[in-house]
């Protein structure tokens, strides 16, 4: 299925966070939070420069998200039996999630910081 039409492409990748957004409960609450730090951002007046690194660590965070929920379904179809290091690959990918989740909120912590000088 490589080299498809751009627009079918698209349709694939809005598949595959519709899929998401319906199978994973985290994916679920990252998405609303993102929409509300989005809110907030605009109703806060947050500066353009601000603004897009926090919204891009919030994308970081949605995308790892889906990465993760993609390297589950995929590992637990192919190898549905419990196993060492299968567990070790999917704890390592909710990591990813982790670690991408803790550098989110230390963006967040450094806007507020340096905009309300509460530092």
């Amino acid at each position: 299925m490589k080299n498809r039409p751009f627009g079918e492409r698209i349709r694939f990748a809005l598949c595959g966070v519709k899929e998401a957004w319906q199978r994973e409960n985290s994916f679920r609450t990252q998405g609303v939070v993102a929409i509300l730090v989005v809110v907030g951002l605009l109703a806060l007046r947050i500066p353009l420069t601000w603004s897009a690194i926090v919204i891009l660590a919030a994308a970081l965070v949605l995308a790892m998200e889906l990465t993760n929920a993609a390297l589950e379904a995929m590992i637990d179809r192919l190898h549905p039996e419990r196993h060492a290091d299968i567990r070790a690959a999917k704890d390592m990918a909710a990591g990813s999630v982790f670690l991408a989740s803790i550098a989110a909120v230390v963006v967040g912590l450094l806007m507020l910081f340096s905009l309300y000088s509460i530092w």
